[in-house]
């Protein structure tokens, strides 16, 4: 849906983004963002985590691209695995993320009046910010789209988060001091930035928003690796 599709419903939306806010602010600190210090984790989830107890939702191989009111990541698993595919990223990682974003409703017209209230916030059920998305786009399938339009194209979403996730890992050194492993800190850096996931690389530790960033990924893990099954 477009910006220019105004109407008495933007006020009912705006009253509940601001009634949100306050418990999206606890809740998370926003997507690459600097992170203050705190302890590294003691765990982390290992690369082919086991099924969970109760599995997730498999999902259609013919999910819609299209938002609607209703939002489960697995159901997007088909989209997942083809764009970490070629991206050559982790697709249980990139799941992962999705559910780690999923804190606050997808729906295209809440998120653009969330925006009239924050400009710098983010788009899509990745939840992008513009210059991650425009920094993603050159030379890729998808370098004629624009960061509007990923509230309204979840298949898009996917895919840039996909390769955002690939540039990163370009930049991450060979050897790592930290006791993260590859996924954790492209996470990280998903959440944090790229210049906070080298420091964390060299061993710096981590902040407690990235901390509670990292934990909900490992919280996430098993169920993610269900769905990408």
């Amino acid at each position: 849906m477009g910006e220019e599709q105004k109407g008495p419903r933007w006020g009912r939306w705006i009253v509940i983004g601001v009634l949100a806010a306050a418990g999206w602010g606890i809740v998370r600190g926003g997507g690459h963002e600097p992170a203050a210090s705190s302890a590294v984790p003691s765990s982390p989830p290992s690369a082919t985590a086991s099924a969970p107890s109760s599995a997730a939702p498999h999902a259609s191989s013919t999910a819609p691209s299209k938002a609607s009111g209703v939002y489960e990541p697995a159901d997007y698993a088909a989209p997942v695995r083809k764009y970490a595919a070629e991206a050559g990223v982790n697709p249980q990682l990139l799941m992962a993320i999705l559910y780690n974003e999923a804190y606050k409703p997808h729906d295209p017209d809440f998120e653009r009046a969330w925006q009239r209230n924050k400009p710098d916030a983010a788009f899509g059920i990745a939840n992008m910010h513009r210059a991650a998305f425009d920094d993603t786009k050159p030379g890729r399938p998808f370098a004629d789209r624009r960061w509007e339009e990923l509230p309204d194209d979840r298949d898009l979403a996917i895919e840039a988060a996909a390769w955002h996730l690939h540039d990163l890992a370009g930049r991450l050194p060979a050897r790592v001091s930290a006791p993260l492993d590859k996924d954790e800190l492209l996470a990280l850096g998903y959440n944090a930035g790229a210049g906070n996931m080298l420091a964390f690389a060299r061993g710096v530790k981590i902040g407690s928003q990235a901390q509670s960033y990292l934990d909900r990924l490992h919280d996430n893990w098993a169920r993610s690796g269900e769905a990408v099954k």
